[in-house]
Parts: structure tokens; sequence; C-alpha cells
């Protein structure tokens, strides 16, 4: 049981790789949230430059 123990305490002290895995698992949380970001507000700016062309627009 000792040993395992020891090799459990080991696995969970090495951190070798952990790093540049946390960054890459946040880089690609921080692509999704700014490609649903840029998805919702582009039909609001569509929607806004639409709404200042009509008003502009002299008939």
């Amino acid at each position: 049981m000792s040993n395992f123990v020891t090799a459990v305490k080991t696995f969970i002290a090495d951190e070798n790789g952990v790093t540049a895995i946390e960054y890459g698992l946040i880089a690609a949380l921080i692509g999704v949230a700014i490609a649903t970001a840029a998805g919702a507000m582009g039909d609001q700016l569509e929607t806004l430059f639409t709404t200042i062309k009509d008003k502009l627009v002299v008939s």
C-alpha cells in the first residue's frame, strides 16, 4: 500500500508539461469566446449600420 501512495503522490507532484496544456486550453477557450462574441455582435453591428445608412439616404 505504501508503494501505491508514493506513486500517487509522485504523479500529483509531477507538473512537467502541465503548464503548456493549461495555456493551450485557456487559449482555445478564449478563441471560442471571441468567435461567439463576434458572431453575436456582428448581427447587431450590421443592424446598426443599416439603420444609420437608411437615415442618411435622402429619398
